[in-house]
């Protein structure tokens, strides 16, 4: 009897069943091959308005080479945690290159995104402590709190008064506090208003902390996130970032000084417990920071918002409704769960294929599409994916 049809597993068959229902189920797309602007999925070559891959750096030729020269001298894996057998030379090497281009003390790679934010939060606070967060952070950000144990406030979306109001509430918090904040909202596309929440954490003494996960490789000075777009270095305690956008790999760091660094080294059970990266995934990420600091990744950037820039104006030309984006993140705003789910269907059924996002990722009744632009869309390839997107989104009535 498979596991499936036991009766122990009754309740998850049912809830699979409900999302069905609630046109909120879906199924995995199968990628055949490279990720690219035109790629294969499900058998089916559709225009990819779907990944992450800001800068195109997956396919890059110098990050390919990193990775097989990597493989040939090191082998395929590193073969332990960090704190045992597992800290190569390469991977201080980019921890401190990391460090360098965001222009702070230290800074330690983790295993992903998620694991960087969840288990820092989770490992410099504790129950007597105290996060004020932002309503839209990301899951991560969320799952970190809560392991913490420590008290959890939330504040209205980018609302600077509704945070200082927590605060003022919480000014005589007799321990830690932590201010945190997503530098771009992964579902909106929009940036967080940091200079206003700086001005609080140094007014209310509290610890800054922003995932600049949406941001490295795409707002900056060569990409170098929301702090230097914003002007706020020295003003943000501690700095997440991925490794798996624009960076084009996989993996998480987080940024900020040596003693938070050796804190983590000593304590984020993320770091302390997972077998470190392997050199080819390690070099693949050296390879594409030294090309961000470069005249190329500088040309890459500028590109990237070239075609955001193209993208979003005549999506609003079209007459759909945006949301409040401002970087690459667009989304097509829909409304209703299940017609978002018909038109990413129809859409990719065109041979266009952009992600349809309901509840829980959204609020509901804010169900949307959201489309990413990469640097190496070409103007041909956006051209094609707006006649398609206008001419399903009236056929459904959504423009």
């Amino acid at each position: 009897m498979s596991t499936s049809t036991r009766p122990q597993f009754k309740f998850l068959h049912e809830a699979l069943e409900d999302l069905k229902a609630k046109h909120l189920y879906f199924r995995l797309k199968i990628l055949e091959g490279e990720q690219k602007p035109l790629a294969n999925f499900d058998g089916k070559e559709v225009i990819n308005l779907s990944s992450n891959n800001y800068l195109g750096l997956t396919t890059h030729p110098k990050l390919r080479r990193a990775a097989i020269d990597a493989t040939r001298k090191f082998g395929v894996g590193s073969g332990a945690v960090r704190t045992i057998a597992g800290t190569m030379k390469m991977h201080m090497d980019l921890e401190e290159q990391i460090a360098g281009f965001k222009q702070v003390e230290a800074c330690v790679v983790f295993q992903s995104g998620f694991a960087a934010n969840a288990g820092t939060v989770s490992a410099i606070l504790s129950k007597d402590d105290l996060i004020v967060s932002d309503e839209l952070n990301h899951a991560s950000i969320i799952d970190g709190a809560r392991l913490s144990k420590a008290t959890i406030k939330v504040f209205k979306h980018k609302d600077i008064a509704d945070c200082e109001r927590i605060l003022k509430e919480t000014q005589d918090w007799n321990a830690k506090k932590l201010l945190i904040t997503d530098g771009v909202f992964s579902m909106d596309g929009d940036i967080a208003n940091l200079p206003a929440l700086c001005d609080l954490a140094e007014r209310y003494n509290c610890i800054m902390m922003v995932d600049d996960a949406h941001s490295s490789g795409v707002l900056g000075s060569r990409g170098r996130g929301t702090i230097d777009h914003l002007g706020c270095h020295g003003r943000v305690d501690i700095q997440v970032g991925t490794l798996s956008k624009a960076i084009g790999s996989i993996g998480g760091y987080v940024c900020g000084s040596h003693d938070l660094i050796e804190f983590l080294y000593q304590r984020a059970r993320p770091f302390l417990f997972s077998t470190s990266h392997p050199p080819s995934v390690t070099a693949t990420c050296q390879a594409a920071f030294a090309l961000l600091d470069s005249e190329a990744g500088d040309r890459l950037v500028k590109k990237l918002w070239s075609n955001t820039k193209f993208f979003k104006r005549k999506l609003k030309k079209l007459g759909f409704d945006t949301g409040k984006s401002e970087t690459p993140i667009t989304p097509i705003m829909v409304g209703d769960a299940e017609k978002a789910f018909q038109f990413s269907r129809e859409l990719f059924s065109e041979g266009v294929f952009v992600v349809a996002l309901g509840f829980p990722t959204v609020p509901e009744g804010k169900a949307r599409l959201r489309t990413i632009v990469t640097a190496t869309h070409k103007r041909s390839d956006l051209e094609r994916a707006l006649e398609i997107i206008e001419r399903v989104g009236k056929k459904l009535g959504i423009v």
